[in-house]
């Protein structure tokens, strides 16, 4: 940490002669990326910081996403998750628990508001089904 300003000298006179300082101690001798252009100062998305800790996360920008619309793509998705589960019960507590997810949305909804309906489990089940047989066995 360095020393408070003294009330007398002047802003810009402190801070650059904490700079100059700085430099010559070497604090700034060897920084990661010296030389090389900033990363973001092309980008002009103002969430560009959010985005690249997300992906240093190994997070999907999903997560940015409102609860509504999390939902609505977790339901979007429902048969391809489902698909590799290998029996009904874990099929029937993966709808349950969308379905309690929905439900606690609907009960608090946050904005944007977007409807959203629960997952019919036995429709879900038929699917999967439906998808797990040969298909020479499956009827037209």
């Amino acid at each position: 940490m360095t020393e408070r300003k003294p009330w007398d000298v002047p802003f810009e006179s402190w801070v650059e002669r904490q700079i100059r300082l700085a430099q010559e101690r070497g604090d700034f001798d060897n920084l990661e990326g010296a030389g090389k252009p900033l990363p973001h100062v092309a980008d002009t998305d103002e969430l560009w910081w959010v985005k690249r800790k997300l992906a240093a996360e190994g997070l999907s920008t999903e997560a940015l996403l409102p609860a509504s619309l999390q939902l609505r793509r977790e339901i979007e998705r429902l048969p391809e998750t489902v698909a590799d589960l290998l029996g009904e019960r874990d099929v029937r507590d993966h709808v349950a628990d969308l379905n309690r997810r929905i439900a606690d949305y609907i009960r608090a909804p946050s904005a944007p508001i977007v409807p959203v309906h629960r997952v019919d489990a036995d429709a879900t089940v038929a699917a999967w089904r439906a998808r797990r047989l040969p298909p020479q066995t499956r009827v037209p």
